[in-house]
């Protein structure tokens, strides 16, 4: 059992508010979830800007110091590219006005052993193993800005409890998912991706949603006809809730087994595993409030 809250902030006079919202839904998932948690926020004054990629690492300690990461990363980028480190929490931002790709080699070659949990413009991913509400204090999440948040509280069952396998997957530029649930063929999938050159981070199932999902995109799909396929390739018991820089989708398996309610107003989009985690949000009374069906993906665009 895990908990997922979600929130797509349609009107931007409620961007300032998205950390306290979205703190005030994930408090109400934590027993679903009590292992590690992660959060994606996007479009965060301080953690991501316009025309700069950021990569979200693993872990505050990367074994040398934040300068030396500074000035590693910096000489093998152009020399306007102003490269810069930050540590938010238990997770470390670096920054550079490249793309993603080039970033991410400038970065490993700088720190060899450091695990990307978060790529792109517009995304900045944080995770850690402990109680979900220390989680989000440490990282400040209750005072961030931005148009979209997503979190997740892990209750680990096909593999250990390890910041690592914890949810948000980051494996595309922008692009993240979180799954309550399992997939019961994801060794198999994971097999086929490998065969097609796709590297694997972890032992986790949703990892392999996540990489299949990137993998369709990059071929040409859309959100929607991803999720689709996903749903012919994957065999489970599942929901998933996948963000982009500018979406957010949600799908349930084709019994719809485990939970989701949505409720939807001029102003914003959420999701939650249960309904009392929408309760506190703005104009909830008089907002559309549904399950979604089983099988079927939801899609919502700023």
């Amino acid at each position: 059992m895990c908990g997922i809250a979600a929130l797509q902030l349609r009107n931007p006079s409620l961007h300032p508010r998205m950390g306290s919202l979205l703190s005030s839904m994930l408090c109400q998932i934590v027993d679903r979830g009590p292992d590690s948690a992660g959060l994606a926020v996007y479009n965060t004054p301080g953690l991501v800007s316009p025309g700069t990629s950021t990569l979200s690492l693993l872990g505050k300690d990367q074994g040398i110091t934040t300068a030396d990461i500074t000035s590693g990363v910096a000489a093998l980028l152009p020399a306007d590219a102003a490269a810069a480190v930050r540590v938010v929490g238990d997770t470390t931002l670096v920054s550079a006005a490249v793309g993603t790709d080039l970033l991410a080699k400038a970065v490993t070659e700088t720190v060899p052993g450091a695990t990307i949990i978060g790529r792109g413009e517009h995304v900045a991913v944080m995770k850690s193993v402990g109680h979900p509400m220390e989680i989000a204090a440490e990282h400040g999440l209750e005072a961030m800005a931005g148009s979209q948040g997503l979190s997740h509280t892990r209750m680990a069952t096909e593999s250990a409890v390890t910041a690592g396998g914890s949810h948000p997957f980051s494996v595309a530029d922008d692009l993240c998912l979180v799954h309550n649930g399992s997939f019961s063929n994801h060794a198999t999938v994971r097999r086929e991706l490998k065969r097609e050159g796709v590297v694997f981070d972890s032992e986790n199932d949703t990892e392999v949603g996540a990489r299949y999902v990137a993998s369709r995109l990059k071929q040409g799909d859309t959100l929607e006809e991803a999720l689709v396929n996903l749903g012919k390739v994957l065999d489970g018991f599942y929901t998933l809730v996948v963000t982009t820089a500018d979406s957010m989708a949600v799908v349930r398996d084709p019994i719809a087994c485990k939970p989701a309610i949505i409720a939807e107003t001029d102003d914003y989009v959420a999701m939650a595993s249960e309904y009392r985690a929408l309760a506190a949000l703005p104009g909830i009374d008089n907002a559309r409030i549904f399950e979604p069906e089983p099988g079927k993906v939801y899609t919502w665009s700023l």
